[in-house]
């Protein structure tokens, strides 16, 4: 727990205390709850699980499935509106700020072959997923990669690539330094 709060405070300047973050972060009370929704979910009690996300959904305003699978030291900022998916794979030290969405892109018809196969996405160590971006089907985010604010990424993403857009393109690299907000001085010019 000790550091998993540290990485939080070397991550968010805003971060003043690890009490203030266990009080006020609504990121850590949602991975706190997911951490007991995961166990019931694979203990195989779907609705202890499922009830437990949903709670934890009300009181942060984050939805993380109970199947979800989470490294060590993920950083939820703000969290309001972030959605991950049921076979999402999120590594360590990974940060993900507020409306953004691991989803599938399977239609909803035909459910019963959807069940048991990966349809969400992969984030690897040391991502970062700006605000707003939306991450959508199997796709695989490779290490240190940063998604900027309001991406849409339908394809895999290289280690250490910048990516923006709509759909999202490739716009440099990343030296794999934590710098918030997952964009750069040179991946602001046009390309």
């Amino acid at each position: 727990m000790n550091e998993f709060l540290q990485s939080i405070i070397d991550r968010d300047p805003a971060a003043k205390s690890k009490l203030s973050l266990i009080l006020t972060y609504p990121g850590i009370k949602a991975v706190f709850f997911h951490k007991i929704a995961n166990f019931f979910y694979l203990a195989k009690i779907d609705l202890a699980a499922r009830f437990i996300s949903q709670l934890s959904r009300f009181l942060t305003g984050i939805e993380i499935h109970p199947g979800a699978k989470i490294g060590k030291n993920l950083f939820i900022d703000h969290g309001m509106g972030v959605v991950i998916g049921e076979t999402s794979e999120i590594g360590d030290n990974v940060t993900i700020y507020h409306m953004v969405t691991l989803g599938g892109i399977s239609p909803s018809i035909d459910s019963n072959n959807q069940r048991k196969i990966k349809r969400h996405p992969t984030l690897m160590d040391n991502v970062i997923i700006g605000s707003g971006a939306q991450i959508l089907g199997p796709v695989i985010i490779g290490k240190n990669a940063k998604v900027g604010a309001n991406a849409v990424v339908i394809k895999d993403v290289p280690d250490n690539a910048v990516m923006i857009g709509i759909p999202a393109k490739n716009v440099g690299t990343t030296s794999g330094e934590f710098k918030p907000y997952a964009v750069t001085e040179d991946s602001k010019k046009d390309n």
